[in-house]
């Protein structure tokens, strides 16, 4: 019953959320973008072809630029060394932080961050007054271009620093809420929405399940299939839930949700994607919180079972966190203090009568979630975000679904400027939930900026471009301070969920198509539809994206010639080449992002997980007490510390599940007489299934927080990628965190 394989564009792109009349919204907000960009395009152009009156003012500035205030002036010392002494005290103070509280808590970070937006102030005043080359027309249209990407860039980092001050953790609240679920005090009825759009029977098995398995009595379990099949109709039904369909595919999920709502009636309502399992306490968690009338949704994050294929395709799958982790580490902790959490779509339970009132989903926008979220706060419900992972979902499988599922989320994001319910203009949120939600906005508007300054040393180079004035002195006192602290407690403030580098990386590879979409949004908002992202892909070739590539590929030569230029002109007159510095990181990283687009095979739809239970073999009479080293739904991996000649089928108990099965050996190893072999599963009744699903996926604590690389490991890490051997071994790639890292292979 299992169906897999690759999606056609008409299965994958659902019609588009059809607006009500937007109109005056679009006209507003393109035409404000429209006039911001010809605006500043004019005045440049307008002093690039000599008008006296802009020449002229721009004359003014420059002698500003010349003669800056004197609290921007460099301190006169003998001794040049001391200008490193602001740097060198800031990473000392900063240190000893961290190394006092290696977890931010209140008072740690608040220092931090004040530090941080001071230093920040401090060098945005030294960029606009001091640095700018406004001598001529064509090196100062690049350096305010410059200090306006520069501005757009750090513009959401300032509103993150600002809202770290509001930093909530709801953990002691959902202890004290829980025992009312547990102890049997407040139990309302909850349904269980999973809605699906041509998943495969086997992903939508091990949800059904999970949801199944939840220790919560006052229950029911409804499948939404969107695409109306016969046979997951027949899955429903030997899984025992509720199967509902609707006869056309209005409006998306969004659609298919609200014809749910309408036809179910529990209290609360939970939601799962349809890759989404929950671990067995994911409602005792969640459903006390709605105890408060006030309270009318309950976010949890999201987790993955398996990497995303950025640290798939680099080997680095035990090393790289998922980039959601930032959001749900950092973020979505922020943003629940300002009250502006984001609805994420799956793994939240809401408050039926508050869904009610806001009129169920929002129809507008591909992004029904976080629009019905910002609906709910405007109507005076608290959104909440339980920090805890509490289910787990199947991330993107290849690099072109990942980088369909971003596009899709900055598309509907960023829509919000032409709907009625824009977090910025609906009425009913104060100021700091305006100022958590346009953080988000801005925060994809930051691939302009990105290309921008990989474009630069290019200029730089090529055509003689000094966008930016300053001398190594200065760069010391100035830059350095708020650059190296900003870095040391990068990774430190989102709690080790990425450091700098790495997210640098992220950005770089999704960059120039999350750039054509923020502007194609910009102007056409509404012209595609509701993109899934493709799961239970498998693939036994290697695929590369050359459409990502092409322009990164472009990229990486002109960056290769400048770098040579940049080195050849150093060598003859050695002096500071901020183009020689430049073009070196970018030529590093586009390298590291080139190596990103090769997607890997992936021969299997199931996942193994690295499980330790003990197990009882029986081969031929004989019986072996071992542990399992990995285990997934059709086979185990298994160690015994002992010689053990097996038959072909044996039979396997697992003693914590309760749990006896069959299964053949498709592999054995003896070494220093133990004995290592994995079992493929065979004649699997749907009870052993059940009981399999539940052993790996829905142990409370089942999803742990891992840490991501610091700075310096990251640096080497990338330098490994760089300079490893591409090796091959029966025709695969091997994992390239066994050269990397020191790894075992699998």
């Amino acid at each position: 019953m299992q169906t897999f394989g690759t999606r056609t564009k008409s299965q994958l792109e659902r019609g588009s959320p059809s607006p009500l009349k937007y109109s005056a919204s679009v006209h507003s907000a393109t035409w404000f973008f429209l006039f911001a960009i010809a605006l500043i395009s004019s005045i440049l152009l307008s002093w690039l072809l000599g008008n006296t009156h802009v020449t002229e003012l721009f004359t003014q500035l420059h002698l500003i630029q010349e003669e800056p205030p004197s609290w921007l002036a460099i301190p006169q010392v003998e001794n040049k060394y001391y200008l490193l002494a602001p740097t060198l005290v800031l990473f000392l103070l900063v240190q000893t932080i961290i190394i006092i509280s290696p977890q931010p808590q209140k008072q740690s970070r608040n220092i931090v961050v004040t530090i941080l937006l001071v230093l920040l102030v401090r060098y945005l005043l030294w960029r606009s007054l001091s640095t700018l080359n406004l001598a001529n027309a064509v090196d100062g249209t690049f350096s305010i271009l410059l200090l306006l990407m520069e501005l757009l860039a750090v513009s959401g980092g300032i509103l993150q620093l600002l809202l770290m001050f509001t930093t909530k953790d709801r953990h002691e609240e959902a202890e004290q809420y829980s025992q009312k679920v547990i102890q049997g005090i407040y139990t309302p009825t909850v349904d269980i929405l999973i809605p699906t759009y041509n998943e495969p029977d086997f992903i939508l098995k091990r949800t059904i399940t999970g949801c199944q398995a939840l220790d919560y009595p006052h229950k029911k379990i409804y499948l939404l299939d969107d695409t109306r099949r016969p046979h997951i109709k027949q899955l429903a039904q030997e899984l025992g839930c509720y199967y509902l369909t609707r006869p056309d595919n209005s409006h998306a999920k969004a659609g298919n949700l609200n014809h749910a709502l309408k036809q179910t009636h529990g209290e609360l309502v939970a939601f799962f994607d349809a890759d989404f399992v929950p671990t067995r306490n994911f409602l005792q968690r969640t459903v006390g919180f709605f105890h408060n009338s006030k309270i009318g949704l309950v976010q949890t994050p999201q987790s993955f079972y398996n990497s995303d294929p950025i640290a798939r395709n680099l080997g680095l799958e035990q090393v790289l966190t998922s980039e959601e982790e930032v959001f749900y580490r950092q973020i979505q902790p922020i943003k629940d203090g300002a009250g502006s959490v984001l609805c994420s779509g799956t793994s939240f339970i809401a408050r039926r009568k508050a869904l009610e009132k806001v009129g169920y989903f929002v129809t507008e926008s591909v992004s029904e979630d976080y629009f019905t979220g910002i609906r709910l706060a405007a109507k005076g419900y608290e959104l909440v975000y339980l920090n805890e992972k509490l289910s787990a979902g199947l991330a993107a499988e290849d690099i072109s679904a990942h980088l369909t599922q971003r596009l899709r989320w900055a598309r509907g994001t960023l829509q919000a400027f032409f709907i009625k319910s824009n977090p910025l203009t609906i009425p009913g949120l104060n100021l700091w939930q305006r100022l958590g939600h346009l953080e988000g906005l801005l925060h994809w508007f930051s691939s302009i900026p990105r290309i921008f300054f990989l474009l630069l040393p290019l200029l730089y180079v090529f055509f003689g471009i000094e966008a930016v004035k300053f001398n190594l002195k200065e760069a010391a006192y100035f830059f350095l301070p708020y650059y190296l602290t900003q870095l040391t407690v990068f990774t430190w403030l989102n709690l080790r969920s990425r450091s700098a580098i790495l997210s640098d990386l992220y950005s770089l590879v999704q960059c120039f198509p999350l750039a054509i979409t923020v502007i194609k949004v910009m102007l056409n908002p509404f012209a595609k539809g509701f993109q899934v992202t493709p799961k239970g892909i498998t693939r036994n070739q290697y695929s590369y994206n050359w459409q990502l590539a092409f322009p990164l590929l472009i990229l990486l030569l002109g960056t290769m010639i400048s770098f040579a230029v940049s080195l050849f002109r150093t060598l003859e007159t050695p002096s500071l080449n901020l183009g020689l510095w430049w073009s070196g990181y970018n030529l590093i990283t586009i390298s590291v992002a080139l190596l990103t687009l090769l997607d890997i095979p992936q021969l299997g739809i199931y996942q193994w997980f690295p499980l330790k239970t003990k197990v009882q073999i029986i081969s031929d009479d004989q019986t072996y007490s071992g542990v399992t080293l990995q285990l997934s739904e059709v086979g185990a991996e298994i160690y015994l510390p002992h010689h053990a000649t097996l038959a072909k089928e044996v039979s396997l108990e697992m003693v914590a599940a309760g749990l006896t099965l069959t299964g053949k050996v498709t592999y054995s190893q003896i070494q220093n007489q133990s004995t290592r072999f994995q079992v493929k599963f065979t004649n699997l009744s749907l009870q052993e299934q059940r009981k399999i699903i539940e052993t790996i996926y829905c142990c409370p604590g089942r999803w742990q927080k891992r840490c991501s690389p610091g700075e310096l490991q990251s640096i080497w890490i990338i330098l490994k990628i760089l300079l490893r051997p591409l090796r091959l071994t029966k025709g695969y790639l091997l994992p390239w965190s066994t050269y990397c890292l020191g790894g075992n292979r699998k």
